[in-house]
């Protein structure tokens, strides 16, 4: 399983020095990477269905509880089929969509990163490695919304993406840390056992909040859901792949793993039932008054990810079973839609509902395709679709609740909404009358209307033998969420009941409200002027507020000034140590322990005060140096006097390269110091003396404190043994350093890459300007 999450990880890295090569010849290997992980997870569909669960485990950072371990059971085997089988899909897709664009080798670099990030999400099996996938996610996105980065309006938008997901992701950090520290382990499969000390832990609710917000904004819901519709500026390729079947339901991935774990609670879910049905209701009605065809299906979506959070909530065998066929059932719909929107956009150079029509004539295939994923969407019978609404509707009459009536009515409303939604998008396109524009408009390549047709026909093929195809992506998936065997077998007919009646009257009164519903700017312009209620302006106003708050600190704190820097590090050191020490209690100096000073000490401090009375009243730059210097060596003379050499050598070396630099630099400096205010050098004169004064009686206080030798003893018998050398200080600065050492060395190649940029930086002479 690591291999699989490594192979687009390399490929991706490959495609740095061999993008020109694959642009030009060798395109046509980029999607066997997502056909070849395809069909290494379709080969493991047997043992997953024998009950069967795949563990791997690879050490990575033990001592801190972070390795690779990776597990593939129902659930993750459904996401990794959808990742790898839509993503095929679209890698063949892609290639023909993005031909000859200039950052071609590009964009599947980020494509191939998102794949693999979103794989080791759904297989991780250790919830902080879940993380590092998890944020991997959200930073490939970032590019792939941003990919057209010359447009003002997708830079916004992968930056409005990654503020709210990268936001989520913080606090979800936070959650998962404080859920593995209070189970005693960062073991997705060891949390399942530990559900009751979990949730009757007094901070339960504190990391299901946590956790909430890291979902419910990767999945968009509201009041989070805004950055979807705007990663719309992306290319259809990134759509149908982030924003149908993988990245968007990362949420609902994590809110189904963590059911077992954190889940059968009020706080769970009705969170789950409130956000989720509120979600699905208000997408679902906004996305009837969308003329933007990419619109339309962006607040489908949103509305389809509040059905999932929905049916988790609900939290019965009956939602949960619901729940799995519905993600498989969207994935294939959504996709399809997406990619044929993508089509008409190629080929017409418009979106716009109002202005499209009869594109049957010129675009047969691309119409089948549309079709069937628009009755897929709707539930007409014999489709998947129409299973996955049956089975919303059974776990909405099923739950026993006084709320049963309502929660299946809110169901009803949004499937009415989805089913006139994907008609507007899957339909509305292909019929009338076709506008003169476009008599020539033609078929794209195969590879670009053979994808979207079978995943279409894909949306069929299920819904006629859904007990066959249930049993093989979708029983294992609801008993892994549900921990137990749910008995599940999936059926294309359950007799005239209360079921098929509420499918059939959604079936025909979304069709009503498709033909009656005319969208228009008009009335698209009418709902917007809600927006100043909007969750998106009120996170508006919060950036700017925080904005406003960060330049003030910036202006305040971080001047450029290198003295300003130095004062308030310094004083913020002193009301800290002051305080310790207030609270610390009065300090017994013991002046018969203490050693009395020879007549040599008293000549080294009487230089050093000598020094340092020429330093701060002098106007010469070079007496200021050589002062500073002297007082360097009294220092080298204080270590040789104490017994610390090698301290003295040190301080030698650098007292002695200090001043030569310094000397050097004097050449383009003025040879005299411009003395400041009285004021400001009675403020640096009082800051100074209290630093020297807090530090001497932290001396002091620490000649009281009992000789305490565990640090220096566990350094001198770990030395050789852990790290393998004899001298403690070199030891404690290469090895028990060394994460210290790999971030310095982290910050030094980011540096480096930095400078790199910029000396090869080639700007036109209107981007200088």
């Amino acid at each position: 399983m690591l291999f699989t999450v490594l192979t687009g990880l390399i490929t991706s890295s490959l495609l740095i020095p061999f993008g020109k090569l694959v642009k030009a010849k060798w395109s046509i290997v980029l999607p066997l990477v997502p056909v070849l992980l395809f069909v290494f997870y379709l080969l493991h569909i047997p043992t997953i269905l024998g009950g069967t669960n795949l563990v791997q485990h690879v050490d990575w950072v033990p001592s801190l509880g972070v390795n690779l371990d990776f597990r593939l059971d129902g659930l993750s085997l459904l996401f990794a089929l959808l990742i790898t089988g839509i993503g095929t899909a679209i890698f063949f897709y892609g290639r023909t969509y993005l031909k000859g664009h200039p950052y071609f080798d590009r964009f599947f670099a980020y494509l191939l990163l998102f794949m693999s990030a979103m794989l080791g999400v759904v297989l991780s099996n250790n919830i902080l490695t879940l993380f590092v996938f998890w944020e991997l996610t959200s930073i490939s996105s970032f590019f792939l919304i941003g990919f057209n980065n010359d447009s003002k309006a997708s830079r916004d938008s992968a930056l409005s993406a990654l503020s709210i997901t990268g936001l989520g992701g913080f606090f979800l950090l936070a959650g998962l840390i404080y859920m593995g520290h209070i189970a005693g382990t960062f073991m997705i499969s060891e949390l399942f056992t530990k559900h009751d000390l979990i949730v009757d832990h007094p901070q339960y609710p504190l990391i299901v909040g946590l956790i909430f917000i890291g979902a419910f904004t990767k999945s968009a819901q509201f009041p989070f859901h805004f950055w979807l519709p705007g990663a719309m500026k992306a290319p259809t390729p990134v759509s149908a792949y982030l924003h149908s079947a993988t990245m968007v339901k990362a949420g609902i991935y994590l809110l189904a793993r963590f059911t077992p774990i954190l889940g059968h609670t009020e706080i769970w879910n009705n969170t789950l039932l409130i956000v989720g049905g509120f979600t699905m209701v208000f997408a679902a009605i906004h996305a009837l008054f969308r003329v933007d065809l990419k619109g339309i299906l962006a607040y489908s979506t949103i509305s389809a990810l509040g059905v999932l959070t929905f049916l988790l909530g609900l939290g019965t065998q009956e939602a949960i079973i619901a729940a799995a066929v519905f993600i498989l059932v969207h994935a294939l719909y959504k996709a399809t839609l997406f990619m044929v929107t993508g089509i008409i956009d190629h080929e017409t150079h418009t979106r716009d509902l109002t202005k499209l029509g009869g594109l049957r004539k010129v675009l047969f295939p691309v119409f089948i395709a549309a079709l069937l994923a628009a009755l897929s969407s709707a539930g007409l019978p014999s489709t998947f679709g129409f299973i996955g609404k049956d089975l919303i509707y059974e776990a909405t009459l099923h739950y026993k609740t006084n709320w049963t009536l309502w929660l299946t009515a809110l169901a009803v409303i949004t499937n009415i909404g989805l089913v006139a939604a994907g008609f507007m998008a899957g339909l509305k396109p292909f019929t009338g009358k076709l506008p003169p524009g476009f008599a020539n408009v033609h078929l794209p390549y195969p590879s670009m209307w053979i994808p979207p047709l079978i995943l279409g026909s894909l949306g069929l093929i299920f819904g006629v033998f859904p007990g066959y195809i249930g049993d093989i992506f979708n029983y294992q998936a609801a008993n892994a969420i549900v921990q137990t065997d749910t008995a599940m077998h999936l059926k294309i007919w359950h007799g005239f009941n209360t079921v098929l009646l509420l499918s059939l009257a959604t079936l025909l009164i979304g069709i009503v409200v498709y033909f009656f519903n005319k969208p228009s700017e008009r009335k698209l312009a009418a709902v917007e002027r809600l927006n100043s209620i909007a969750p998106q302006r009120i996170f508006s106003i919060i950036g700017r507020s925080t904005m406003r708050l960060s330049n003030w600190y910036t202006q305040t704190f971080h001047n450029g000034y290198l003295r300003s820097y130095h004062i308030k590090i310094i004083v913020f050191a002193e009301i800290l140590l002051g305080y310790k020490l207030w609270i610390s209690g009065p300090i017994h100096i013991k002046w018969d322990s203490l050693t009395p000073l020879s007549w040599y000490e008293v000549g080294i401090v009487a230089m050093l005060l000598g020094a340092l009375y020429i330093i701060v009243t002098t106007r010469s730059r070079l007496t200021s140096v050589v002062s500073t210097s002297v007082i360097g060596y009294c220092i080298c003379l204080m270590f040789v006097f104490y017994s610390a050499p090698d301290l003295a050598m040190t301080q030698f070396t650098i007292d002695t390269l200090t001043t030569v630099l310094f000397v050097l630099v004097l050449y383009k400096l003025p040879s005299f110091i411009n003395i400041t205010s009285r004021w400001l050098q009675l403020r640096d004169a009082v800051v100074a003396l209290g630093f020297g004064v807090i530090l001497s009686l932290i001396a002091l206080r620490v000649l009281q404190e009992p000789n305490v030798t565990e640090i220096s003893s566990f350094y001198g018998e770990n030395s050789y043994l852990l790290a393998k050398g004899k001298n403690v200080v070199n030891t404690i600065l290469v090895d028990f350093r060394g994460l210290d050492t790999m971030f310095e060395t982290v910050v030094l190649s980011i540096a480096a890459i930095g400078v790199y940029s910029l000396i090869r930086l080639r700007l036109k002479s209107s981007e200088k300007e």
